[in-house]
């Protein structure tokens, strides 16, 4: 493994093992609290659509006329992971993005989808995402997170993207989520298979070739450039301790409740 990547994973452990000891996972048991939780959750599942997007964008060709752009692994690796996230299929075989089943899963349990639906529907009347953001009745913890995904995607400094999209942004829901969904099922809950699926699915990705890929994507785009590996372990940091601000808004949620 690259010698910066070492530091760089180094250099964020601490925080990352902080994030996952977060007192928020040990809370949530039931049907209402997953709904707490999905409803500050899904602004993180639509903003990773478009870092993603982000990095497709600068990483390949998306102009006409076309020409071969960057590295042809890197490029396989954003554009499967496009296919996937845009339009992969269901438990039934419909092709959905995964924001569209995480929304279908939120409807199945009961969440609130109103304010995901009013931030893409006023952003697709021209609205500025601030001021979309600032109308929402959403946690203020929601709103920073989603600044911060498009702070770093407006920098077009693509080693920060990178690092967002690859340190800030992997699975962080715990398998604990998966065994509290099955030990519901297997005593008659019947509304949450949209979201058991939903979660399987993203652990089957996972888990796949898309970590080591990543690295290799942020070694192809960082090269030899002490600043910009300095500036990637920086946006990483900065990306736990939005999560964890994210999920410190959700406890309070789950606490109020």
């Amino acid at each position: 493994m690259n010698l910066e990547i070492k530091k760089l994973q180094q250099a964020i452990h601490s925080n990352r093992e902080l994030l996952l000891a977060h007192p928020m996972y040990g809370q949530i048991h039931s049907i209402a609290d997953f709904q707490c939780f999905m409803e500050q959750h899904v602004f993180a599942v639509w903003d990773f659509m478009s870092l993603l997007k982000s990095l497709q964008r600068a990483l390949t060709c998306v102009e006409v006329p076309w020409a071969p752009k960057g590295s042809a692994v890197t490029r396989r690796f954003i554009n499967e992971i496009v296919l996937g996230e845009e339009s992969d299929s269901d438990s039934n075989g419909k092709v959905l993005s995964h924001f569209e089943m995480y929304l279908e899963a939120m409807q199945q349990i009961g969440a609130n989808t109103l304010p995901i639906h009013q931030l893409t529907e006023w952003l697709s009347y021209g609205k500025t995402l601030e001021d979309a953001l600032y109308q929402l009745e959403i946690n203020e913890e929601t709103r920073a997170f989603v600044r911060f995904t498009f702070e770093i995607i407006e920098t077009e400094q693509l080693h920060k993207i990178a690092a967002l999209f690859t340190f800030g942004r992997e699975d962080l829901i715990p398998d604990m989520f998966i065994e509290i969904l099955r030990e519901m099922q297997s005593q008659g809950q019947t509304n949450i298979d949209k979201l058991l699926y939903y979660l399987e699915r993203h652990i089957e990705i996972d888990g796949g070739d898309h970590g080591p890929i990543s690295l290799q994507m942020m070694e192809e785009i960082c090269g030899e450039d002490p600043i910009k590996w300095q500036e990637a372990t920086e946006v990483a940091i900065l990306a736990m301790e939005k999560r964890s601000i994210l999920w410190d808004g959700v406890l309070a949620n789950l606490n109020s409740k």
